[in-house]
């Protein structure tokens, strides 16, 4: 069975805008897990926008033991006022998973996946340094990559795809090509010894095509849709309808 972790970042989002604790952040994670999701997800950004440090480490306290936790983010992301970095947020809290995003500080979200040829010098010792953390290590990929060896070399034991060009296609009624090169994607990651994880604009219209489609599937991060869909259905209710999609 593909694992569903919920992303967390729009509840921080809806929190923020206007200040205060609510909605608690902490409170939809435990939502989540009665419902039936395999795992949470967070992605912390240095700007604070959405999940911040102290969400990080109270979702850590909550979560440990019960379900997977899976911290996104720029490795390469400087440390600035409460943002301490990534790698010191795993440190902190040693979550199940790192999934580490090449993003820039301005992006409103992840767009584009690493360049595992130009990357993979600098991304070793980050990876190795989470790894003698014991977290599994992920890395956020295009489904046009086509050399996952060099990932599996440092000791990355998944990938995850970026499906925003499959959701987007999906919409205008031609997924066929986008479809195929996620597919594509995940048998040559599962060839090199990674595991496939998948995340980005997946929703319950989408996600029984993808994963009807995609093999060798470990697990979907999905929080946009699934809040947005949420806000209709209620959050427990939607969760439980992701769950259900995935077996």
């Amino acid at each position: 069975m593909t694992l569903l972790s919920v992303n967390l970042n729009k509840i921080a989002v809806l929190r923020n805008s206007r200040g205060g604790g609510e909605p608690d952040i902490c409170k939809a994670a435990q939502t989540c897990i009665e419902s039936g999701c395999g795992g949470i997800t967070v992605h912390p950004r240095p700007d604070l926008r959405h999940v911040r440090p102290d969400d990080v480490r109270a979702l850590a306290a909550l979560l440990r033991g019960r379900v997977e936790y899976n911290i996104e983010g720029n490795p390469f992301a400087a440390a600035r006022g409460e943002y301490p970095g990534l790698i010191e947020l795993a440190r902190e809290v040693r979550p199940t998973q790192v999934t580490l995003v090449p993003d820039s500080d301005g992006q409103i979200t992840s767009d584009h996946g690493f360049d595992l040829d130009r990357d993979i010098d600098r991304l070793r010792p980050l990876v190795h340094e989470l790894l003698d953390l014991g977290c599994r290590v992920s890395l956020f990929v295009d489904a046009e990559a086509e050399r996952f060896e060099p990932a599996a070399a440092i000791g990355v034991e998944r990938i995850e795809i970026y499906t925003g060009p499959f959701a987007h296609a999906f919409a205008e009624g031609k997924p066929r090509g986008a479809l195929a090169a996620c597919a594509n994607a995940a048998r040559l990651a599962h060839l090199a010894g990674l595991g496939v994880n998948a995340g980005h604009d997946l929703s319950q219209a989408n996600l029984g095509a993808f994963k009807a489609a995609v093999p060798h599937l470990a697990e979907v991060s999905i929080g946009h849709a699934l809040i947005g869909e949420a806000l209709y259905d209620g959050l427990a209710a939607t969760v439980r309808s992701y769950v259900q999609l995935l077996q």
